[in-house]
């Protein structure tokens, strides 16, 4: 049975459909791209050949020893899937002896860099007061009247209008599991003075009683100083304030370092107002990570200090964060979606069911209270939440849980409702601010606090001629392959040159498109990729030839050899670039950034490769099988087998070439 003719296949339509890719893929090239026509057609390059930000990130233990190994693994994984999340830009996250973890991002800007060196434990804390923070206040003339307009007027404090809300998922029905009895604390244990916050253990700290030693009488003062009253005096409160004595007397905490305020109780951290938000900020990583205390903490460049529970709620307990838009809206309004876990582990309950404990307390003003302090009679007083600030509707008061990353807050939004597995966080987000949080959310919770050790520029000097170099290589390893080519094969040779012509020009827009749209950055493990990939490309050419040899010494003629060999070798060329393609997948599933990047580079030049044997190399063999050149031996690379044939066929008695 004679197999298809050639003139049954339409080259022109394959090679038009190739012509059209390179069409769209070079206008989304020069339309997404700024800047003059060389900065458009630009790759954009990794750390080891552009240059960018190298920053040490120096493990904390609160003993000051070096974390355990696997621990250390485990952060490793997180801070790459934080950087990973902002897509692939062959970004190197690995681990630095015993206790330090290098990331390096390529670019010269840190801006991204800094954000995933938020190293801490995420935890989520009641709020259990706001104040404003006031610390350049002074103390007042003695008689002067506290003037409250003097501090920021208590309706720009943080509420349900002014920050992030959350809602979700309300009570579960009878069928479902209840949420937990909320567990009585010290704090609703009359007490006479508010339970101080231990010192940290971290080697990096001072000791209590030498900051005391520091502010000699002022120390007494400020334990002095009635948390309660305080907390109930709002966030304009002036019950310190307003005291000219007690402000000279507060004087002295002005001169602390961040790490001496870090070894403070809490309840002077919060009603001293010459202890800054800013000094909060700063002080040493794991000043606040003792769960099972309360802490002062503040939003980044935050005007208000928050006085929070203990922690009930950690980061290990959430399963997901997802910045998506409000799908009720018609609007683009971003909004955070939150999942917590359904399952326990290691004896502790679900974080579905911890997430409704706190936000029962929140919403129903259950729970811990602020303390009782000198005065009080150790009555413990109960919580108000925030009863000056009314929620929108005006029918209860507002209520916020704040998630603490490190020694800052990420988010202090107001509860709605008692939530459960699901929860939203809802307020005046931008795209970047939503995937932000969530980014910070859903990767913050890590086993290890760090501190950066080092932040420095990596200089492109060296890179360059990596490049240089690899490039160089690439153009001798295309070279001998099309030296060969037209050595062995002569016309054929054209078409090996004029596929990996095409080939690399598909691979170079692709370069540079998903530069821009995902991130990905060429580096010389990519390069290499790349090269490693011409073989493969040579490999596919070898098994089409050889099997139209193979056609030819069976005595066909080369034009009906060609349709033959291509649907016997094509099966092959599939299932060989297949695996190459899976290989690629999986050391880029199991490899580091670096091997990563030669996986990404290989699998994608033999994707394209694929695509350039369907679209050119066979419809183009099929036009030449069409002309004389290709059917004169000598010219087409095919004498030998030519001539074997003939004389093959002459010495058997039958015709010397046939078709079938």
């Amino acid at each position: 049975m004679a197999p298809p003719s050639s003139g049954q296949m339409r080259p022109s339509r394959y090679l038009f459909a190739l012509a059209a890719i390179f069409i769209v893929l070079y206008a989304l090239v020069l339309g997404t791209g700024s800047g003059s026509l060389r900065d458009r057609f630009a790759p954009k390059l990794a750390i080891d050949l552009a240059g960018g930000t190298q920053m040490v990130l120096q493990a904390r233990t609160p003993d000051g020893s070096a974390p355990d190994a696997s621990r250390l693994e485990q952060a490793r994984r997180i801070i790459e899937e934080r950087v990973n999340a902002r897509g692939v830009a062959e970004a190197e996250v690995y681990v630095l002896g015993n206790d330090k973890i290098v990331v390096a991002v390529p670019g010269q800007s840190d801006d991204g860099l800094r954000e995933v060196g938020a190293t801490a434990e995420m935890r989520f804390r009641k709020v259990l007061a706001t104040i404003v923070d006031n610390p350049n206040a002074t103390a007042p003339s003695p008689s002067a009247t506290p003037d409250p307009s003097a501090s920021p007027d208590a309706s720009a404090s943080p509420d349900a209008s002014a920050s992030e809300a959350v809602t979700g998922s309300a009570e579960p029905s009878p069928t479902e599991t209840p949420s937990p009895t909320p567990t009585e604390t010290a704090s609703q244990t009359p007490a006479a003075t508010p339970t101080p916050t231990p010192s940290p253990t971290n080697a990096a700290l001072p000791a209590l009683d030498e900051v005391k030693a520091k502010l000699g009488e002022a120390y007494a003062a400020a334990e002095a100083i009635d948390l309660a009253q305080v907390a109930q005096g709002g966030t304009s409160s002036t019950v310190v304030t307003g005291n000219a004595t007690l402000m000279e007397q507060l004087e002295p905490f002005r001169d602390l370092t961040p790490a001496e305020i870090a070894v403070l109780p809490y309840n002077i951290q919060y009603v001293v107002p010459q202890i800054s938000c800013k000094k909060l900020n700063e002080r040493p990583v794991g000043s606040i990570a003792d769960p099972t205390q309360r802490a002062v903490a503040c939003e980044a460049n935050g005007a208000y200090k928050f006085l929070l529970d203990v922690a009930k709620v950690e980061g290990r307990d959430l399963a997901n964060a997802d910045a998506v838009i409000n799908p009720q809206s018609g609007l683009a309004e971003w909004q955070v979606n939150l999942t917590f876990s359904t399952s326990g582990r290691d004896g502790r309950p679900s974080g579905s069911d911890l997430w409704g404990e706190v936000t029962r307390e929140a919403w129903e003003n259950t729970g811990d209270t602020w303390g009782s302090g000198p005065g009080a009679a150790g009555v413990p007083e109960k919580p108000t939440c925030l009863a000056t600030q009314p929620a929108k509707d005006g029918s209860r008061n507002v209520c916020m849980v704040a998630a603490v990353l490190d020694n800052e807050i990420v988010t202090a939004p107001a509860i709605q409702a008692v939530l459960f597995t699901e929860s939203t966080i809802t307020g005046d987000f931008t795209k970047a601010s939503a995937q932000t949080l969530a980014t910070q959310l859903k990767y913050g919770a890590l086993p290890v606090s760090f501190e950066t050790a080092s932040l420095d520029t990596v200089t492109a000097t060296l890179g360059s001629d990596y490049l240089r170099a690899g490039l160089l290589a690439a153009a001798i390893g295309m070279g001998l392959v099309v030296i060969y080519a037209f050595f062995y094969y002569r016309l054929l040779g054209s078409v090996i040159m004029l596929s990996l012509v095409l080939s690399a020009l598909l691979t170079f827009g692709m370069l540079v498109l998903l530069g821009r749209g995902i991130g990905f950055a060429l580096s010389l493990a990519g390069i290499a990729g790349f090269i490693v990939s011409l073989g493969v490309a040579a490999d596919s050419f070898v098994i089409y030839f050889e099997r139209l040899k193979d056609e030819i010494r069976e005595g066909r003629s080369p034009r009906s050899a060609v349709n033959r060999a291509w649907a016997r070798a094509r099966r092959t060329i599939i299932t060989a670039n297949a695996v190459t393609i899976m290989a690629a997948v999986v050391l880029y599933i199991l490899g580091t950034s670096a091997v990563r990047g030669f996986a990404f580079a290989l699998g994608l030049a033999t994707l394209l490769d694929l695509i350039i044997v369907f679209l050119f190399r066979h419809p183009m063999m099929t036009m030449l099988a069409r002309t004389p050149a290709f059917l004169s031996p000598r010219v087409s690379g095919l004498g030998r087998v030519v001539g074997h044939a003939k004389s093959d066929g002459a010495s058997a008695g039958r015709p010397r070439t046939k078709e079938v």
